[in-house]
């Protein structure tokens, strides 16, 4: 009598991408959440309201993907996304804007933002996006990118705005030596702790510095203070990954 071995059936569970939904305007924010609830694939683990209120849930339910507004009172999108990157948190951000504009998007860019796509967006291309950011990849200018291809994408965004204000090879900068020496560092996203450490000088010391190259940009966070250095040429992203790789 032939037998015949039993096959095991049993289902693999579907891995989801858990998410965590971020938006001040609450009729705009559940429809997002419907919209992902409904995806198989996707698992909406809260919503928040505030900056405040979504840092307080990345750090305590840790989702994959935080899909959040730029534009909100309190800590925007983009400070909220800077303090993800600064924590080390295992979390990818994907930023919404009402104002489309290309500034902002290198703004989100450099903050650390994964992906950054306009409110008016269908919710294919949403979904898609969230797909391809949790996949490790990223989303700016409607185009799919490596890291590789992200650090090209900015260096084309900031080279055609760079400008000298002096003779060739030393452009003119409001800047002191050591001020210059921290831009630097915060070009490369590294907190004022980690600045202190490798400049072997004071947290306030560092607080100072940062302050005074606000000051004299004119500026109002670090993320801004970065973009207009390298759109005016005085840092480049090279040449801060070169730095960083040679450490």
């Amino acid at each position: 009598m032939l037998k015949f071995k039993k096959l095991n059936l049993t289902r693999v569970p579907m891995k989801k991408i858990s998410l965590l939904v971020v938006d001040d305007h609450p009729l705009f924010r559940q429809g997002v959440v419907d919209t992902l609830t409904l995806e198989a694939d996707m698992d909406v683990l809260g919503q928040a309201s505030s900056g405040e209120e979504a840092l307080r849930l990345v750090r305590e339910l840790r989702p994959q993907v935080v899909v959040m507004d730029i534009n909100m009172p309190g800590l925007n999108g983009l400070q909220i996304t800077h303090l993800i990157i600064q924590d080390k948190l295992p979390v990818r951000v994907l930023l919404l804007t009402g104002y489309d504009e290309a500034e902002q998007a290198v703004h989100a860019a450099l903050a650390g933002a994964a992906g950054y796509l306009a409110k008016d967006v269908d919710a294919r291309s949403l979904l898609g996006t969230i797909r391809d950011v949790a996949a490790g990849r990223f989303v700016f200018d409607a185009r799919v990118l490596s890291r590789r291809d992200l650090e090209e994408w900015l260096s084309g965004q900031t080279e055609g705005a760079r400008r000298s204000y002096s003779e060739p090879g030393n452009p003119f900068h409001p800047l002191s030596e050591r001020e210059m020496q921290v831009l630097n560092c915060m070009v490369r996203g590294m907190s004022n702790k980690e600045i202190a450490g490798l400049l072997d000088i004071s947290h306030q010391t560092v607080k100072n510095h940062v302050t005074s190259v606000l000051r004299k940009f004119g500026v109002e966070d670090r993320t801004q203070a970065v973009i207009y250095a390298i759109k005016r040429g005085w840092v480049t992203l090279k040449d801060a990954n070169k730095q960083e790789r040679s450490e």
